[in-house]
């Protein structure tokens, strides 16, 4: 697989519809669920997904007139790509200082403390 880069807005919301539907993917399903909403036309989703294609984030197969798309990077790998880039770029590497962030900025509740606070509790057992 290709190294992994940051996606544009539009081509991440299309590979947010893929992760989110049984493959394989049509551009009628993206057009269906995100295009209309969006107002593109059926080629720019067209060429959204080609481009994801190009970028290694989908896989193309073509089945008489019809295109089908299956996804090759999955949610979970790209999320854990985009936070890494996230804290590293805007935060030295540091968690710490990205919860100090939040904390300070107001953006943190008491609940999402206390959960934290559980979820650290389950990891050191």
């Amino acid at each position: 697989m290709a190294e992994l880069k940051k996606l544009p807005d539009a081509e991440f919301e299309v590979m947010k519809v893929v992760w989110s539907n049984e493959p394989p993917i049509t551009t009628g399903i993206i057009m269906e669920q995100l295009g209309r909403a969006k107002k593109w036309k059926v080629q720019t989703v067209i060429s959204l997904m080609l481009r994801l294609v190009d970028r290694g984030f989908l896989r193309t197969e073509k089945n008489g007139k019809e295109r089908s798309f299956f996804p090759e990077v999955s949610k979970d790998e790209y999320l854990r790509f985009e936070t890494g880039n996230f804290i590293e770029q805007y935060h030295n590497n540091s968690f710490l200082n990205l919860v100090n962030t939040l904390y300070s900025d107001n953006s943190l509740t008491d609940k999402d403390i206390d959960e934290l606070l559980q979820w650290l509790k389950e990891r050191r057992g």
